[in-house]
Order: C-alpha cells, then sequence, then structure tokens
C-alpha cells in the first residue's frame, strides 16, 4: 500500500529543520526501497521550507506511521502535525 505523509514545520523551526537535515536524509537514503517521492514543501517566496511530503509503500497504516514517527525530524520536535492518508498513483 501507498500512503502519503505531509508534514507540517512548527513556525520558528528554521534551525531545528536545519540541525536534523543530515540525519534526516540518511534515513530517507536507508529507506529508499520504500520511498516513491520526497521533498520539502517550500513557502511562497521560494524560502524556506515549510514541511516535507513523502510518498511511501507500507503495509499498512501503523507500518506508517511508526516510518513517520522513526523520522528524526519527527523524533527532534520539528512538525505542528502529520497527516497520514492512504494514496493509490494512477499516472503516470
Amino acid at each position: 500500500m501507498q500512503f502519503v505523509l505531509y508534514c507540517v514545520d512548527k513556525p520558528d523551526h528554521g534551525h531545528v529543520r536545519a540541525e536534523n537535515r543530515p540525519a534526516h536524509l540518511d534515513y530517507l537514503k536507508d529507506n529508499l526501497e520504500r520511498i516513491l517521492i520526497a521533498g520539502p514543501m517550500i513557502g511562497e517566496d521560494g524560502q524556506p521550507p515549510i514541511g516535507s511530503v513523502i510518498i511511501i509503500e507500507a503495509a499498512d497504516l501503523s507500518d506508517a506511521k511508526a516510518f513517520a514517527a522513526s523520522d528524526p525530524y519527527a523524533k527532534a520536535g520539528l512538525f505542528e502535525y502529520v497527516t497520514i492518508t492512504a494514496y493509490k498513483k494512477v499516472l503516470p
């Protein structure tokens, strides 16, 4: 199954994102076989990031939640909230 992880940063937490970015990237690289797409959401002015979107393969919702909770960004308290929704890719 596929899931969208929609993660919105807490206001004024850019320093938390910057401090934990290397560990976050390592986490994603260690799980590349599960990731369909991943990247930051950016503000209207193009900077700074305001959150993240990750689409993953997971066995079920609890597996997707465990993946999200294990992200170093989540562990560091970067996100104001995370929404996890089942997803079905159609195109391309």
